[in-house]
């Protein structure tokens, strides 16, 4: 990493988080034990893939969980909030999340379909754009900007725990603004919200709500993007009237009913996905529209999500 790269890091996310992002994505991606809220990491155990893999194959799945993996529902979700400006009743928001995007080409195609097909006004991304947790960036890169050219508005984003930090240039400069424990001010007529946007709280835990919740005011409509739904007892006592999460995949691979075998996340099951609510704070966690360890979806197909915004 360059210096100037560095620095501009350090102002960004404060020189601790920085560097702390830094020093794990250096020694400690590739493990599967220890490290971050969750102390076994089964994304970076290779032969448990091949394992389950192979399993579903001779339960006679796998070819009809890739099926599912590339049939993406859009969701339709509705947010009432009393402090909202009427300049901004009826503000849509898509929501997408652990994409994926080097992981399966045919699901991406498909991703991109999808997005084509939907109207709004912002779009947000929740994290884990690559399919791997270490490793070159490239393929990531490439996919993403493929994706990219089909997003009509304004994208803000924030970073998951497969992504490098060393993938924020590439993305800014494609359009997407990264929100590394900041916030932006969104306009429209006379009408404003507050978006803020918090790095990986689930593996690197270098997210700094305090730092992203500067600026609330409880006049304006507050929006938290977080890539993990774990911190929302957090978010709410800062203030927040909305988080936007992904992380849990919904499980990706669930029993009869959509019950999740595990989210993979350090959080209550109300959290783990669709919309929940926690003391004056409304959550939304997408299933994902991209799978993890193996391309398919049992009982869980993934999903591009439209938030309307509502008085």
């Amino acid at each position: 990493m360059n210096g100037q790269l560095l620095k501009q890091l350090e102002e960004r996310m404060g020189p601790k988080h920085a560097k702390q992002r830094l020093d794990i994505e250096k020694a400690h991606t590739a493990q599967v034990f220890g490290q971050g809220r969750n102390f076994f990491h089964i994304e970076n155990w290779y032969s448990v893939h091949s394992l389950i893999r192979n399993a579903l194959r001779l339960c006679f799945m796998h070819k009809k969980g890739q099926q599912n993996a590339r049939n993406i529902r859009i969701i339709n979700n509705t947010i009432q909030l009393p402090n909202l400006h009427q300049d901004f009743d009826g503000f849509t928001i898509l929501h997408l999340s652990d994409l994926h995007v080097d992981m399966d080409e045919q699901a991406t195609l498909a991703l991109i379909q999808r997005i084509r097909e939907v109207d709004y006004d912002i779009c947000v991304m929740t994290g884990d754009y690559r399919a791997r947790t270490f490793g070159d960036i490239e393929a990531s890169i490439a996919a993403m900007q493929k994706v990219r050219v089909h997003l009509k508005q304004e994208t803000y984003a924030v970073l998951g725990n497969h992504d490098s930090i060393l993938m924020v240039p590439a993305l800014e400069e494609m359009g997407i603004t990264l929100l590394l424990n900041e916030w932006v001010h969104i306009k429209q007529g006379d009408g404003e919200i507050y978006l803020a946007g918090v790095d990986d709280a689930h593996y690197f835990q270098v997210d700094d709500i305090v730092k992203a919740s500067r600026e609330i005011s409880p006049t304006i409509p507050s929006i938290l993007l977080s890539h993990t739904p774990a911190i929302y007892q957090q978010a709410a006592d800062a203030g927040f009237d909305i988080v936007l999460s992904g992380h849990t995949h919904g499980g990706q691979i669930c029993l009869p009913g959509g019950i999740p075998i595990t989210l993979d996340s350090d959080c209550p099951r109300f959290v783990g996905k669709g919309p929940w609510r926690y003391n004056n704070t409304q959550g939304y966690t997408s299933v994902g529209a991209g799978t993890s360890i193996v391309n398919v979806r049992i009982n869980c197909p993934p999903e591009i999500t439209l938030h309307r915004l509502t008085k």
